[in-house]
């Protein structure tokens, strides 16, 4: 049998997941298995499993369903384990490098105790490590093992399950489990401290604990705070059961009734006063059930505490704990809300806010109101033509803004029309971020459409690198806006996780593709040649579309081809039709000659890149996401990266695009002209390349991604009744118009 189990549940944590397996996996020591505990109807992290268990043998399989929750997905790890001492890890935890070995020796040090207690570090989603938190424990701590009687600081409800290791035959003997409900870590930690007879300390830190944005649900507000006081009965009538001397009962007793007092001198964690009145009311008669015999309450300020507990004096409580936190904040409130009424006493959107919501109202919105584009427009369309009910408008920066349908309504930004539609709709839908005053009204749904797959660093992930952090602005409004969204679109399994992590936030994770994407697979021979013939390219040309990306260590659009020149070297073959990122407007290029004599076609500023992708039988790119979406038309990508290394370092990336690249990668501009000049843009090593890169990022694209937006969002359907993904193997993209040069 092995030395270790290490259980992993994996519920809800796809961003993180790959760090925590990696984390044991490469551990030096090997004589372990890990238990992957997972909820089969969460199909990312599902995937994930199964890769690593396909490529590791130790890697096995537990299945837990997720109203079971944290508890229930430990037990089910530990019915599957076979090591002699079993470890927990979180899904988004890792364990420090060597702590599989330390652990081992400690454990042989002592004589392999029933229990090894070691340090942990909480790391902050955004500040990073905050150092041990344990170092109580190992303060006075007996040299060798010992019991808990012989340890002041023992036993500890704070001490997590992830921070022990557990001889499997005493669980086993002493039939320990974790209890059901919240909070299932404060009767842990105490009875396996109490059973065992002999327990050991490890003084080193052995697992990172993510603090996520989003909050630990036994931090945060809500009814399950009354769950504790079901966790301290259970504990305090299993303790009384076990026999153990008066001494360790009271100290146990008194370690617990401060977990109490703690939540009852919190006010914000339970919703309402009658929720507060109904855990003092519970925590007093479980207080006085429990109370040992000659129980003596600690002196000062938590004596009394104890003692209003003990009496049931919930006003006297309150007085004690809340009265000047309670004047402080009033004074602080009134300040903020007569700054706030004076800002806003005259403005439209205070009054549109007290109107009632309306519940077939959706707004739609693409880069800041620049028109009928993007995901949205997508969504829009599918909307019409699947939930007729639901009244659109779409969001323009100003009046007559071009290439918007006649029957679409449109609502200027910042005009009397577009405060009340985004203070009365119940659904938003936005390929970047509402302004600031925005508010998110209780009973609205806003949906993230996101506007491209993640070669760069995005969101919070940005911060170390100050080019494009200050680009950026304040990461802080960033994750209020964040806060605000219900449903976040990925289009591959990649974009998944680098979005929980960039973007952390408690919204629902769309894994439907990208609706603007399903053009590519809706489109006919025909749409392709009446697009190519609407850009007036000859039909005996190969398009290639050029389509640079933004670099934040520069302003302007300064293209790192010479365009005139590309197009002179590639002859009369090739049309090139260029797609400068939105940030820029092309014509400030001296392109003006190349232009007209035919040879460059400037698509910068036409509506849908969709439709652009269409037309092009190639793409030169270097770093855009449009290679991502291009990807699903399954025809020639070639990257040019001659800046690879400057772009790594200023903007930051999340893999090494070429080592694993869509097609050919030049690093000169006389490379790139050769790679078309000879056909190898279009070669069998192109395509082999191509096809992993369609595996990988092309995942949920097939031509339905707006329908299943729709059915999820505007009609309510849950995901398991979603039209499910196309294999990508029985896809057919749209043809390419114009015969390729091939080596």
């Amino acid at each position: 049998m092995p030395r270790f189990s290490i259980i992993v549940p994996t519920h809800d944590v796809p961003g993180r997941l790959s760090d925590c397996l990696s984390s044991v996996l490469g551990e030096p020591f090997t004589d372990f298995e890990l238990i992957a505990v997972i909820d089969e109807s969460e199909e990312l992290c599902t995937a994930m499993v199964t890769d690593h268990a396909r490529r590791d043998s130790r890697v096995r399989i537990a299945s837990s369903p997720r109203d079971s929750g944290l508890p229930g997905a430990r037990n089910a790890g530990m019915a599957r384990a076979n090591g002699d001492y079993l470890m927990f890890l979180d899904g988004d935890d890792t364990l420090v490098p060597g702590t599989l070995s330390a652990v081992d020796a400690c454990l042989a040090r002592n004589g392999d105790p029933d229990l090894l207690l070691f340090d942990h570090e909480r790391v902050h989603w955004f500040h990073g490590s905050q150092g041990p938190v344990l170092r109580r424990l190992t303060e006075n701590a007996p040299s060798r093992s010992f019991s808990a009687h012989d340890h002041a600081a023992l036993p500890d409800p704070l001490v997590p399950a992830f921070s022990g290791a557990y001889r499997r035959a005493f669980l086993r003997d002493h039939g320990l489990t974790f209890t059901a409900g919240m909070f299932t870590d404060v009767p842990w930690s105490v009875l396996t401290v109490l059973h065992a007879d002999r327990i050991a300390l490890l003084d080193r830190v052995c697992v990172r604990h993510l603090q996520r944005r989003q909050g630990a649900r036994n931090r945060v507000a809500g009814v399950h705070h009354l769950d504790l006081l079901d966790q301290f009965d259970v504990t305090m009538r299993r303790t009384a059961a076990l026999g153990l001397p008066h001494e360790l009962v009271s100290r146990t007793f008194l370690r617990l009734s401060h977990a109490l007092l703690k939540t009852a001198s919190s006010p914000w964690r339970l919703p309402s006063a009658r929720a507060r009145r109904r855990f003092f009311r519970r925590a007093s008669r479980l207080y006085r059930l429990h109370r040992p015999a000659g129980f003596r309450p600690p002196g000062g300020s938590l004596g009394l505490q104890h003692r209003l507990l003990a009496h049931g004096a919930y006003t006297g409580f309150c007085v004690l704990r809340g009265a000047k936190r309670r004047l402080s904040h009033i004074a602080v409130r009134a300040r903020a809300l007569a700054g706030r009424t004076y800002r806003r006493v005259n403005h439209p959107y205070r009054r549109y806010l007290k109107r009632p919501i309306d519940e077939n109202l959706a707004v739609y919105s693409s880069y800041w109101g620049r028109g009928y584009t993007c995901n949205p427009a997508a969504i829009h369309a599918a909307a019409r033509r699947l939930a007729p009910h639901i009244r659109s408008v779409f969001l323009v920066s100003e009046p007559g803004t071009p290439q918007m349908p006649d029957d679409v309504e449109c609502v200027v930004i910042g005009s009397r029309r577009y405060w009340e539609v985004m203070a009365t709709a119940k659904y938003t839908f936005n390929n970047v971020n509402f302004e600031m005053s925005v508010r998110k009204r209780p009973g609205t749904l806003h949906v993230q459409t996101q506007h491209g797959t993640p070669l760069k660093r995005m969101g919070i992930d940005q911060i170390a690198f100050p080019a494009a952090a200050s680009a950026a602005g304040s990461f802080g409004k960033l994750l209020q806006r964040v806060d605000r969204w219900d449903f976040n679109i990925s289009s591959n399994t990649h974009s998944t996780e680098v979005w929980e992590r960039a973007y952390p936030g408690t919204y629902e994770s769309l894994d439907v593709g990208y609706p603007r994407n399903d053009a590519f697979y809706r489109s006919t021979a025909q749409d392709v040649a009446a697009i190519r013939a609407r850009f007036g390219i000859p039909e005996d040309r190969v398009a290639v579309l050029y389509a640079p990306t933004h670099r934040d260590y520069r302003t302007g659009f300064t293209p790192q081809l010479d365009l005139a020149a590309l197009c002179d070297s590639l002859g009369d073959e090739f049309v090139v039709l260029l797609r400068a990122h939105h940030f820029h407007d092309a014509e400030a290029a001296s392109l003006e000659k190349t232009l007209r004599a035919g040879k460059l076609i400037n698509l910068t500023e036409h509506r849908l890149p969709e439709e652009v992708c269409l037309a092009a039988d190639a793409l030169i790119t270097d770093y855009s996401s449009i290679m991502f979406d291009y990807a699903n038309l399954d025809r020639p990508i070639v990257i040019h990266a001659d800046d690879w290394e400057i772009y790594k370092e200023t903007r930051g990336v999340y893999f090494d695009l070429p080592a694993t690249p869509p097609g050919p990668v030049t690093r000169t501009q006389e490379d790139l002209v050769r790679v078309f000049r000879d056909g190898s843009y279009a070669g069998t090593e192109s395509a082999a390349l191509r096809a992993r890169f369609r595996e990988r990022f092309c995942q949920f694209d097939d031509g339905h991604a707006a329908e299943r937006v729709v059915r999820r969002v505007l009609l309510g359907e849950p995901p398991q009744a979603l039209p499910p993904v196309i294999p990508l193997a029985e896809r057919t993209p749209a043809p390419a118009a114009a015969p390729l040069v091939r080596s």
